[in-house]
């Protein structure tokens, strides 16, 4: 079972949380491998997806927010844009668009970003929106501070939450054909909102560099864990291997797990912005009208009765019939 742990430092400003994607990743594999159409994600391709999985799960986690965490990769690589998607209930899903070959050796610099035209996206869009109300978005490039190029996703998401949210922040990410799964440490400031409950502060802490100092020990034990531990263990024997000398306070465990938003009135509305022309352009040529998701792999087909209606007010349609046995 998929599960994710959050937790703080009791007497210091860091928090952390913990997940491992079993069965919720294992879904999201399997209905890309049954998707006749697209096929198995390049090993490089499905690996990145797994580690975006795991770190918006990580991030959704942290925010109170009703609606989608939304994170995006995207760039000039054979790898178009890879998408993953946490709701607020931790329902997840991920996607990606493959327009070139990938050799089993590429990682991220030759996935999306051969020539610095990387990009990492943020995307918070509100369950609830109010009138007007746009989804706030923040984006970062693919390279540091002096250009150099950034190789993990994980040090993108750290440079992200430095940059745009002035959060110091460790990440340590894993994936592969079974388990996706993340690590993720970051420093709250000793006063405001992010400092969960200002009595969980010692006094001795409250001096910027006693914070630094607390942060960065921490932050050195999570970055020593090792990719294989994170694929293979439990999460309690990481999280003791890990800060044995620490005093954890654990939260209740929560379960991340695969769901789609995709429906077939969310298909009608996009060939509705289609018009009534294209549509039956579409229809005139392929005898219907079909749509895929690219998340989950669900087929919706739209014949020319059906793509008719679409297109004609309720009062228009003919009543419903039904047959007298």
């Amino acid at each position: 079972m998929s599960e994710l742990h959050k937790f703080i430092f009791d007497g210091l400003p860091v928090r952390g949380a913990v997940v491992r994607l079993t069965d919720a990743w294992s879904e999201i594999l399997a209905r890309r491998q049954a998707n006749k159409t697209s096929g198995d994600w390049p090993p490089p391709v499905a690996e990145l997806l797994g580690e975006m999985a795991a770190a918006g799960v990580l991030m959704q986690s942290n925010i109170k927010f009703n609606g989608a965490l939304i994170l995006q990769i995207f760039g000039d690589g054979p790898v178009k844009v890879a998408v993953a998607e946490v709701q607020h209930d931790l329902s997840l899903r991920t996607t990606a668009k493959v327009v070139g070959d990938v050799a089993v050796t590429d990682r991220l610099p030759e996935l999306v970003n051969l020539r610095n035209q990387g990009r990492c996206a943020i995307t918070l869009d509100p369950r609830d929106k109010f009138p007007g109300q746009q989804p706030y978005q923040g984006v970062v490039p693919l390279h540091g501070d002096h250009r150099e190029k950034l190789t993990k996703l994980s040090d993108v998401l750290e440079h992200y939450m430095l940059q745009s949210e002035q959060l110091d922040t460790t990440l340590v990410l894993a994936a592969d054909a079974k388990v996706a799964a993340g690590l993720l440490i970051q420093r709250l400031p000793v006063e405001g909102e992010g400092n969960l409950e200002g009595s969980m502060v010692s006094k001795a802490n409250e001096a910027e560099i006693g914070v630094n100092e607390d942060y960065n020990r921490i932050s050195l034990l999570a970055r020593s864990l090792q990719r294989n531990e994170l694929l293979e263990l439990d999460i309690d024997t990481i999280l003791r291997r890990l800060f044995w000398e620490e005093k954890l306070l654990r939260f209740p465990q929560q379960t991340p797990r695969f769901a789609c938003t995709c429906s077939r009135e969310r298909v009608a509305n996009m060939i509705r912005g289609l018009g009534r022309e294209e549509a039956e352009g579409i229809v005139a040529e392929q005898g219907q009208i079909e749509v895929g998701c690219d998340f989950c792999g669900q087929q919706y087909r739209f014949d020319s009765v059906d793509a008719a209606q679409l297109f004609t007010s309720p009062g228009d349609q003919p009543p419903v019939t039904t047959a007298v046995q």
